[in-house]
């Protein structure tokens, strides 16, 4: 059966196919897009309980890329994981299970769906016949943007761009930015928040003007992240794969609920954790951790998103988000499928700054618990952690940890809980040592990171060791306003 995918705000039932919406990005009502319903997947989690990796994305995705071959697919997923030799590994702790999704070539959990993309996008511009050039874009908080450049520097009929906050994103990762490689990427820093990144590339996304002149240019839009279906989407699969390893470790059995606690910026990765519960993965509670932008939790809390507050720079920068995008696909569901409810609340939030939903809505959040971990309480996790199980981990992963050990202190809830570890500790290595040492390393940056893997006993990873001494290469800048004229000039466009 085909799954078709809807805006969530269109009232004319216009559908497209997964080919056609990986294409496109976002509807140009500046919705985001949904499955229309979401198809079966028949899960057979005892006889996945020895499938690897890749054939649970496959089965994923071939049920919700219906329009995409067995071929098609698969020669993606060959390509993406061809040179991954560890994925997702479960790491048991104390209290239960850290799921490693940082083993890819920058280091972060975007590494597991961004080495897809490229070959996803090519593959749905054949299946539409289009013969224009990719002009992919992204804002991102340091991971998304890296991960999008590395794995689409040097394919032939693509230009990656990335929009970053200059100012709110660790010096390991603007190194890794500057540095990157590839005639056809390009790192743009900017005078301004991930927030007005984020807004302006989906204003830009459905830009006519700027579509327009792209394609005189033979080049169309495309967007690489989570706002993509063919980012979110392949997120499910480690939700699956780490139930099916507590199978095949005979940890629990079929049948047994598990809690994931998810750190949480842009809603995208805890909303794939959702879709696998809808889909019959047995999960008790999706834990949704923030930091001291509270925003999320304080919606699950109260009903009310309210982004009228102050803004903190904090240790976990990724999560230093206020308008999570990806929660419209929720909102979407609790509306009931209803586009004009759906459309009047984000318009409320662009317009007044905050929303309230009803109280039949607030009723379908079970699924959901949410807290925060300030700045202090993620120093005190990292110790921790360190103490009790001789393991390292980043301070994103210390907000899901922390605000997990929350959930069970307050709930007594004995369910076995795996905390998604989303980045290496190396590319926090000042706020690692600080935790770890009691006091602020004076270097930065890649020296940091080597002083923290002396003071562990681990290895540098490799990718951060050619680091040393690699130029800055990537010398783009600009502001909100000027992003548009910023891609004119990256790619060298004439009117």
């Amino acid at each position: 059966m085909e799954t078709l995918y809807r805006s969530t705000r269109d009232q004319t039932g216009h559908t497209v196919t997964a080919s056609q919406a990986i294409l496109q990005g976002l509807p140009q009502d500046g919705g985001l897009y949904v499955p229309v319903d979401l198809p079966d997947l028949n899960l057979d989690l005892a006889k996945l309980s020895t499938a690897s990796y890749q054939e649970i994305t496959y089965q994923v995705m071939q049920a919700f890329f219906s329009d995409f071959t067995a071929e098609e697919l698969r020669d993606c997923i060959n390509q993406a994981y061809a040179q991954q030799s560890t994925i997702a590994p479960l790491r048991k702790s104390q209290d239960g299970y850290f799921l490693e999704l940082f083993h890819g070539p920058t280091l972060s959990f975007k590494d597991l769906t961004m080495a897809l993309l490229p070959q996803l996008l090519l593959t749905a511009a054949q299946k539409q016949t289009s013969d224009k050039d990719l002009v992919v874009l992204t804002a991102t908080t340091g991971a998304a943007g890296k991960a999008a450049l590395t794995n689409f520097a040097g394919v032939t009929g693509v230009k990656a761009l990335s929009f970053y906050p200059e100012a709110d994103i660790s010096a390991i990762q603007k190194q890794q930015l500057v540095a990157q490689t590839g005639n056809n990427t390009a790192a743009i820093a900017l005078a301004g928040n991930f927030d007005q990144a984020q807004t302006q590339v989906k204003l830009l996304l459905n830009d006519q003007e700027l579509r327009q002149q792209l394609a005189r240019n033979h080049y169309q839009l495309a967007a690489a992240n989570s706002l993509n279906i063919g980012v979110l989407i392949p997120q499910i699969a480690y939700y699956i794969y780490a139930y099916t390893q507590l199978l095949n470790q005979k940890t629990i059995t079929l049948g047994t609920k598990i809690n994931f606690s998810v750190p949480t910026g842009n809603f995208g990765n805890i909303l794939a954790g959702y879709y696998a519960q809808q889909l019959g993965v047995p999960i008790n509670k999706l834990i949704c951790a923030t930091n001291r932008n509270d925003i999320l939790s304080h919606f699950f809390q109260t009903g009310t998103y309210d982004i009228n507050r102050k803004f903190y720079a904090t240790s976990a920068p990724a999560l230093d988000v206020f308008i999570a995008s990806d929660l419209e696909r929720l909102l979407f569901r609790l509306t009931g499928h209803n586009p004009e409810q759906t459309k009047r609340l984000m318009t409320t939030l662009i317009t007044t700054g905050h929303y309230e939903i009803n109280q039949a809505m607030f009723a379908e959040l079970t699924s959901f618990y949410a807290d925060s971990a300030d700045d202090a309480a993620i120093t005190k996790e990292i110790n921790r952690i360190f103490r009790e199980n001789q393991y390292t981990i980043d301070p994103h992963t210390a907000v899901a940890s922390a605000v997990a050990r929350q959930y069970h202190q307050q709930t007594n809830d004995k369910t076995l809980t795996i905390t998604l570890a989303t980045t290496s500790p190396f590319k926090f290595p000042n706020t690692i040592l600080a935790a770890l040492a009691g006091k602020r390393e004076s270097q930065d940056g890649i020296l940091a990171a080597q002083r923290l893997a002396d003071f562990i006993n681990l290895p540098l990873p490799d990718v951060l060791g050619k680091l040393i001494g690699a130029p800055a290469l990537q010398k783009w800048t600009t502001t909100p306003d000027k992003m548009y004229q910023t891609i004119i000039d990256v790619l060298r466009l004439h009117a």
